[in-house]
């Protein structure tokens, strides 16, 4: 493998699925400072087509301490605003890269000016609808395709694989290599993080499928062979931002959809994610692909009995894997609500489980 080799294989398969579609606008890239930043205007350089314009920002990789500072995918998705260096205009099309380039979130701003976020759970759902219906198209007995989440993914995207979509849905634990696991199980899985790194697996028994299939129509042999090309576009190793967003700008041009409408499928339900510092994160353990406490004894029947007060309500507490503290994930139908069931939660863990320090006074 080489970097030429991975512009080639990837750029090919790009243009083979959007040939013959409406061009796109320019795509406002934001680099974080980051190694994303040389990579993808080598990228678009190699495709050196219309379908993919690149507009990079934030692409100051010499200077020390500038790597995700006041921008990148993290602190876009944190801060549910635009990257320094960044100025959002409605209609046009932004995303962000982290620093090292394996997550990705897209956004913009809509007619009114008001932000608008497409994390990965949109790039999730975005893509896993793609999936479904070229899979419906093909007509292939036994190919089928699930959606792998964690416990961050917001209700709404769940509710929407499922009740929308009709999709599988299965839940793992944190960070991407329990995905992977997970989406191994299926025949066609997709995975992202909220965070906006994933990827598609096609196990051997969808590769199988695809291989020995007979197309009848002309619209199964079309399906077939756009499922063939998604494939040499997915990295299918680990998933990189690169690779992610060729996928994502790839399904919007053969769908023809603007940001706007794919953030229209579904409404994320208001979330708050806080940490509260404890003497000690390993009384903690979970269960339930980290969605339930085992232990502190009874601190997860406290946490019941408030999400039950609220409509829509979920909450659920998981140990830091790297410091003394416990992050504590609430959604709601409103954002009052949403507010008020986290800082309860907290609360909660702060006087029941060894909270330390000075009692936060947004604890309730």
């Amino acid at each position: 493998p080489t970097e030429a080799g991975y512009y080639e294989k990837y750029g090919q398969a790009f243009l083979r699925l959007v040939d013959g579609r409406p061009t796109p606008s320019p795509l406002h890239i934001d680099a974080a400072n980051g190694v994303g930043a040389p990579q993808v205007r080598k990228l678009a350089a190699a495709i050196n087509s219309p379908y993919f314009t690149a507009d990079v920002s934030n692409s100051d990789t010499e200077t020390l301490g500038r790597l995700n500072i006041d921008c990148g995918a993290d602190y876009v998705k944190s801060n549910q605003r635009a990257p320094a260096g960044m100025v959002l205009k409605p209609g046009s099309r932004y995303c962000s890269f982290d620093g090292d380039a394996d997550r990705i979130v897209y956004y913009f701003v809509d007619e009114h000016g008001t932000f608008r976020l497409l994390d990965g759970d949109k790039i999730s759902t975005l893509v896993a609808t793609y999936l479904r219906d070229l899979v419906a198209t093909a007509g292939i007995d036994d190919l089928h395709v699930g959606v792998v989440q964690t416990a961050y993914a917001n209700g709404s995207s769940t509710s929407y694989i499922k009740d929308t979509l009709k999709l599988p849905t299965a839940f793992a634990k944190t960070g991407v290599k329990h995905l992977h696991h997970e989406a191994e199980k299926m025949s066609i899985g997709v995975y992202f993080e909220a965070n906006g790194h994933g990827t598609v697996l096609f196990g051997p028994s969808a590769v199988a499928r695809l291989r020995d299939a007979t197309p009848q129509t002309p619209a199964q042999a079309d399906a077939i062979q756009r499922l063939w090309i998604l494939r040499d576009l997915i990295n299918e190793s680990v998933g990189d931002a690169m690779s992610d967003m060729l996928l994502v700008e790839a399904i919007l041009i053969c769908k023809d959809w603007t940001l706007s409408q794919w953030n229209a499928a579904y409404t994320d339900l208001p979330s708050r994610l806080l940490k509260v510092v404890v003497a000690d994160r390993t009384i903690f353990k979970t269960t339930n692909a980290e969605q339930t406490l085992t232990s502190p004894a009874d601190l997860q029947n406290v946490v019941d009995s408030l999400v039950g007060k609220f409509p829509r309500g979920r909450s659920f507490v998981r140990p830091s894997g790297t410091e003394d503290a416990v992050r504590v994930y609430a959604e709601a139908a409103t954002r009052a609500d949403c507010d008020q069931l986290a800082y309860s939660v907290a609360g909660a863990v702060f006087d029941k489980a060894g909270g330390r320090g000075e009692r936060p006074a947004e604890f309730l």
